[in-house]
């Protein structure tokens, strides 16, 4: 029956009329296995070329799409020590809430009434600028009151100096009679010294006569000294105006110079003044950052600085801020293979940590779970986790993300590609090969209408 020996039973004897060998020995009990084999084969087949959707998977976590609503801590920009509480953790406050307050810790900034001593220092240093800015015009006005004086003084001298050059020019004119004078006296005394020798005149005419020569050569001796004094008025009225000159020149100098030193304690005041406004300003905003409020709205996390009276130094972080209003996005990392592939607004696919999904990698219009997201930025330098950073937003022409999904929750994205067929899919992981390089429609059109 089983057929071990070479003598086969079967075919020496006919088993068929009986019912078991029928069952047993049929010859088409494979029909059906075989048709199901075919029809398998062939739907494989068609299979092989159904349209399949190449992807890029990428793991990430939920973040904001905007800077400024990202979770943040609040730092004091000055050292400080805590004194009060005004929010406990978990509180909503608004933009400019106070959330705690803080006192100095340094002891230039310990006296309460800084602020106002240092606007006394101010106002007495305007007063003494004013004062200074006071003695600066009177100087100016005692300089133009000794240049007019020099001025008036100068045309009294040079008047004079005018008078005696005229004078000496009268007595030049005077000196030039006289020795006419002169002259004729000595020929009329010589003709009547001739006349009396001859005896025609007398005595008493000749002595007329030479004493009338006598008084006109006294007038010539008096006339050269009346010369002399008034070409000395000359020189006279010349070191006067050279006087005044020395004068005046010396006493404006003296104010001038007094004027600078006032004008340089007038700026050296006017500069001690704005720096105390400088330092005034900066206690008064100094003072204003003892109350550490909330710089938009939201919800506190938690309290970095705990009790009263820790103290801390600038820059340390107090507490910690989630905005209450912000636009998600998801923050997902790419290999550097597959980032030439990823192109600002392509499809993603997104799956959110704590929500179910069934994926299909490959037809992304069969899966259940998955949400819609658009690539809005593409990071240019590598992370430190050797991938690159693709931020995601949602896309208004998906369905809306959940509203309970919180930021730094995780997600697994799916980009989608270029769509080719399930045999070359196959064949391309098979050898190990990229996704299919190209660029997306839009870029292509631009490159032609170029």
């Amino acid at each position: 029956m089983l057929n071990i020996s070479p003598n086969r039973l079967n075919r020496q004897v006919d088993l068929m009329p009986y019912k078991s060998s029928q069952k047993v020995f049929h010859v088409k009990h494979y029909k059906h296995f075989n048709r199901f084999l075919l029809a398998f084969s062939f739907i494989g087949l068609i299979v092989l070329f159904l349209p399949w959707t190449q992807t890029i998977s990428g793991t990430g976590y939920l973040t904001t799409l905007n800077p400024e609503h990202r979770p943040q801590t609040i730092q004091s920009p000055i050292p400080g020590r805590i004194e009060k509480w005004y929010v406990q953790e978990g509180d909503f406050v608004k933009k400019g809430d106070t959330i705690l307050f803080i006192s100095e810790v340094k002891n230039e900034y310990f006296d309460p009434n800084l602020i106002s001593r240092t606007g006394d220092q101010i106002r007495a240093k305007s007063m003494a600028v004013t004062s200074y800015q006071g003695k600066v015009k009177a100087l100016n006005s005692q300089i133009g009151a000794l240049n007019r004086e020099r001025q008036l003084k100068l045309e009294q001298a040079r008047n004079k100096l005018l008078q005696a050059k005229l004078k000496v020019k009268s007595d030049s004119i005077d000196l030039e009679a006289a020795k006419t004078n002169i002259t004729i006296a000595q020929r009329q005394y010589d003709r009547v010294v001739q006349l009396e020798n001859e005896g025609l005149k007398a005595i008493t005419d000749v002595e007329e006569k030479r004493l009338k020569l006598q008084e006109t050569q006294a007038k010539l001796i008096s006339q050269e000294n009346t010369l002399l004094a008034s070409r000395n008025e000359i020189i006279n009225a010349s070191v006067e105006i050279n006087r005044i000159q020395a004068e005046y020149t010396d006493k404006i100098s003296k104010a001038q110079s007094d004027m600078f030193t006032a004008q340089s304690n007038q700026f050296d005041s006017e500069a001690q003044v704005t720096k105390l406004e400088n330092e005034y300003t900066n206690y008064e905003v100094r003072s204003q950052m003892h109350y550490i409020r909330a710089p938009q709205s939201g919800f506190i996390n938690k309290a970095l600085q705990a009790g009263i009276g820790e103290t801390f130094k600038e820059g340390d972080k107090l507490v910690g801020i989630m905005p209450s209003e912000y636009a998600m996005a998801v923050e997902t990392y790419v290999e550097p293979l597959d980032l030439p592939l990823i192109h600002i607004g392509e499809k993603v696919r997104i799956q959110f940590d704590g929500w179910p999904a069934i994926i299909f990698s490959g037809w992304p219009n069969v899966s259940y779970g998955t949400y819609g997201g658009k690539v809005v930025a593409i990071e240019t330098f590598i992370s430190s986790n050797g991938k690159y950073r693709v931020l995601l937003a949602p896309d208004p022409e998906d369905q809306p993300w959940p509203k309970d999904i919180r930021v730094g929750s995780g997600a697994n994205t799916l980009a989608l590609l270029e769509d080719v067929a399930i045999w070359y899919e196959l064949w391309r992981q098979l050898n190990g090969f990229p996704p299919n390089y190209y660029q997306p429609e839009e870029n292509m059109a631009q490159n032609k209408t170029k």
